[in-house]
């Protein structure tokens, strides 16, 4: 399995991500071609630098100030029209939209009201587009990441002076971990925390991998106590046996919501990426009955799916916890049976173990089509 690791010692911003992405070796023309295609007054110039005397590469976009501000569909509409691939423009929207989940949270304000700052900016918005498709063209099956230094002390931003992560990137960051730094300033922004939550699955110290390559991307600042720059890690791991990965757990306790609103709920949360999601009946204070909704997902989907869930429950308040689960290496298949092809999964463990699972779905369409029991497709399945 290849896997990217990001080192995110000294923060995380877009321009950093790109750095990254070319240092590494991703091509600069089909993100310089995907930037065009946008039709914006844009222009990508990369250079090598040094931060503290280590060499990194440095993204710049060069754009002209623009004082309108830009709402999640004049960006989205942006994306639309740009030549990028069907997974490049899903993930440049996904991170757009994470960052619109966080400003209305921030802001107490709905979805389609929040307007871009810094972010709607012609050079965030290349900055975002380049690293989706810098990040399809890495061509790797999984992202990692170190703990995030976000910096320390205030920062000026649209709304005044602001304490470091500011609050839409503290937002943005919720379920990752923090790691402490002695510089004051911001080190991870928006852009930058957006991106990361989207693409990673798992946030350790110390990667399972082999590394192959290794990039930097430079930020703007030299900072005096160590240099500013993103390390990006590329190899390979293996994908027998038993693995590790970082879950979040969100739950929340209602006693006033009608248990078709709960079902509905669940769908949702499962639409939106859910790894599970689960109602449990509790007793609450003074006696009441009540319903315990738990809803496990990746750290990346955690601010989308909390959101979802005061929106669907009216519930006040979304207890967050970090988990760590071990999971078995998968892969999908697909078992040869007297009905024809259907799906299941097959996992793998130490020493050789494996396991089948049937996907109900499709038993199911086995089933209903040739008019079978279901436990008899599961049976055949197994075999």
């Amino acid at each position: 399995m290849r896997v990217a690791h990001f080192d995110c010692f000294s923060g995380i911003s877009g321009d950093m991500v790109l750095g990254a992405l070319l240092d590494v070796g991703v091509p600069v023309e089909p993100i310089r071609a995907a930037l065009d295609s946008l039709q914006l007054p844009i222009k990508l110039l990369v250079e090598r630098v040094k931060r503290c005397g280590f060499a990194a590469t440095k993204a710049t976009v060069e754009a002209a100030d623009q004082e309108d501000y830009r709402f999640l569909p004049d960006v989205e509409a942006i994306l639309a029209q740009g030549a990028l691939a069907p997974k490049q423009r899903a993930l440049a929207t996904d991170i757009f939209r994470r960052v619109a989940v966080a400003e209305a949270t921030v802001h107490g304000m709905p979805l389609e009201r929040v307007h871009f700052h810094e972010v709607g900016a012609l050079d965030s918005i290349a900055d975002i587009v380049g690293a989706a498709v810098g990040l399809d063209l890495l061509n790797v099956e999984r992202f990692t990441s170190s703990p995030v230094a976000a910096g320390s002390g205030t920062v000026k931003c649209a709304h005044g002076i602001m304490p470091v992560p500011t609050p839409g990137t503290a937002e943005l960051l919720k379920g990752v971990p923090l790691a402490p730094s002695p510089v004051k300033g911001e080190l991870a922004t928006p852009t930058g925390a957006a991106i990361l939550t989207a693409v990673v699955s798992e946030f350790t110290s110390s990667p399972a991998l082999t590394i192959e390559r290794i990039g930097h991307g430079s930020g703007t600042k030299d900072f005096i106590e160590q240099p500013n720059i993103l390390r990006l890690l590329v190899g390979t791991a293996s994908d027998a046996g038993a693995t590790a990965d970082t879950v979040v757990v969100l739950e929340t306790n209602l006693d006033d919501v009608p248990g078709e609103v709960i079902g509905f709920a669940l769908e949702r949360l499962f639409a939106s990426g859910a790894l599970d999601a689960f109602a449990v009946p509790i007793q609450m204070k003074k006696q009441r009955p009540g319903v315990l909704l738990s809803v496990i997902c990746e750290p990346a989907r955690a601010a989308q799916l909390e959101a979802l869930l005061f929106r669907e429950t009216g519930t006040f308040g979304v207890r967050r916890t970090t988990a760590a689960r071990a999971k078995l290496a998968r892969e999908a298949v697909e078992v040869q049976t007297q009905w024809g092809p259907v799906k299941a999964k097959r996992g793998r463990g130490p020493g050789g173990f494996e396991i089948v699972t049937p996907e109900y779905d499709d038993c199911a369409r086995v089933a209903r089509a040739h008019n079978v029991p279901l436990r008899d497709v599961y049976a055949a399945v197994r075999r």
